[in-house]
């Protein structure tokens, strides 16, 4: 793990500075105490990066999370029975590792992952826009189209027009020039710019930034436009901003269903993203699932014990972990201690960081998963990889990621229930000399009652003194319901003079008194 340091240290401080702000939004728009959103990024990073399998994979408190547990801080009665939901969503996640529930993830289509990627990308430069130029009411973290202070994604872009900040504007605009030029110029002339990452460098001239126009009247940065971390004045009142869970409401069914709702929304988001952090790792190595679900619940259930939001794998922090270069595990797991020097020892250094500089290596972020590129890649490949690939972004952006997914995965199922309609069986058509003709059909290996609608429209097309050949050598498997059909095409076939003559491995038989008996003899026989 340690030989790739070099560049794993570079890629954790990036995802360190994407972290800072997404854990307290996540936790502020959760309704929960700031310092909760900080003890999941720490657990997520040092606990769950340890035990998972994921190399590249970022844990922390998840934004698809925050409507849950916001109504359940209300509906449980507290925070700390809160705590003691996680805790035992926690264990739940672990039970489904063991039950091997791990492989839920590998169902889902190739083109809704994509879709997922894309539209996390749109949406990161779409709710970026307003902190870029210093202007937002809306916590860092609430990715919901609909956002908790009453606007939606877009009105909020529209009101930055009444209440852009010069100064927070033109730092972005440094920080993002900064990026492109340590991107695509100076990380090719030396190991030094190597080894110092762009993001770096962007936060520390904002800082300076800062300090400098801080008396000026049109540069000034508000502090309502830097990061916000809790800074505790004295060792005890940092242990006081950890919480406990409430022990004495395990009976409370009401928990017990919170507990459930949360570990399986997380298992889920958690699989999702390291289906998709699995396609963006460059050396495509694949995540142990059922270990993560494992390594997931252990971390929860710490974070829950210690005051902490719940976690998960988190697409936004991994991909800024893969653009950024990590190659292991140490990358996320640097993260997480990061955090916990900082909230310990520097918080004052980090609310000098103005949110337009995050905002700008954000925008970097968000670019690389929602490359132009990439939707010409997916519409070159045919309908049925672009249809539910726009549809999982359209779903995302307008609604939120499990809404997106939920969709592109309808969508990727009609499109397979219409190829499996269109390719039950293969036709060919001969016209004989006498002016008949000789129609053979030949079935698939697999053909269920999806295919029903389409085999009796070709049989009901057949002309009258026909010869049907139905080759069923193939089959492996015919439902009920297409022998019924057949049964019934039965009668049909002889009032239009129809001859039909079946061919399976066992032979030829011409006009079989009843298909029935004719296929349970050859399940028999099989």
């Amino acid at each position: 793990m340690f030989k790739n340091l070099n560049k794993d240290l570079p890629a954790s401080i990036v995802v360190f500075f994407v972290a800072i702000p997404l854990c307290l939004g996540i936790a502020l728009a959760s309704g929960a105490p700031l310092f909760s959103g900080l003890i999941a990024g720490i657990v997520g990073g040092i606990v769950v990066g340890a035990m998972s399998g994921s190399s590249l994979g970022v844990s922390g408190p998840a934004a698809g999370l925050t409507g849950i547990v916001l109504a359940a801080i209300t509906t449980l009665g507290g925070y700390e029975n809160l705590l003691l939901a996680v805790v035992l969503a926690g264990a739940i996640q672990i039970i489904f590792g063991l039950l091997k529930a791990g492989i839920i993830g590998y169902y889902f289509p190739s083109s809704v992952i994509k879709g997922m990627l894309t539209g996390i990308g749109i949406i990161i430069i779409l709710k970026q826009i307003p902190y870029f130029f210093g202007y937002d009411g809306d916590p860092q973290g609430d990715w919901a189209f609909f956002q908790v202070d009453g606007e939606n994604t877009f009105s909020e872009i529209f009101n930055v027009l009444n209440g852009i900040n010069p100064g927070s504007t033109l730092i972005a605009f440094i920080g993002m020039m900064i990026l492109i030029l340590w991107n695509s110029v100076l990380s090719k002339k030396g190991k030094f710019f190597k080894l110092v990452q762009g993001p770096l460098v962007a936060v520390v001239a904002g800082i300076v930034f800062f300090l400098v126009t801080q008396d000026s009247e049109t540069f000034d940065i508000s502090k309502s436009h830097l990061v916000s971390v809790p800074v505790p004045d004295s060792f005890e009142s940092f242990i006081g901003q950890f919480t406990f869970p409430s022990f004495g409401g395990i009976g409370n069914p009401q928990i017990w269903i919170t507990a459930f709702t949360i570990a399986l929304v997380a298992s889920l988001e958690t699989l999702l993203c390291v289906e998709a952090t699995d396609k963006l790792d460059p050396h495509k190595r694949t995540t142990p699932t059922n270990r993560e679900l494992f390594a997931q619940g252990t971390g929860n259930m710490i974070s829950g014990l210690i005051g902490g939001l719940p976690v998960t794998q988190v697409i936004v922090r991994s991909s800024a972990n893969i653009q950024s270069g990590g190659q292991t595990k140490m990358s996320a797991i640097l993260h997480g201690f990061l955090l916990l020097i900082s909230v310990i020892i520097v918080p004052n250094i980090l609310n000098l960081i103005p949110l337009s500089v995050l905002a700008a290596i954000l925008f970097i972020v968000g670019f690389k998963l929602a490359k132009p590129s990439l939707f010409i890649q997916m519409y070159k490949a045919g309908w049925k990889q672009f249809v539910p690939f726009i549809v999982t972004i359209v779903g995302i952006v307008f609604g939120d990621l499990l809404i997106g997914i939920s969709l592109g995965l309808v969508v990727g199922i009609f499109v397979i229930l219409i190829k499996s309609y269109q390719n039950s069986f293969f036709l060919h058509i001969e016209n004989q000399n006498d002016g008949s003709k000789t129609v053979k059909m030949t079935l698939a290996e697999e053909v269920t009652f999806i295919n029903k609608g389409a085999i009796i429209k070709e049989l009901n097309k057949l002309e009258k003194d026909s010869y049907l050949i139905m080759d069923v050598t193939k089959s492996k498997y015919l439902d009920n319901d297409i022998i019924e059909i057949l049964d019934d095409f039965k009668i049909k076939a002889e009032e239009k003079n129809i001859n039909i003559r079946i061919i399976s491995e066992r032979g030829e038989v011409e006009n079989p008194e009843s298909y029935q008996g004719f296929f349970q003899q050859k399940k028999k026989s099989a």
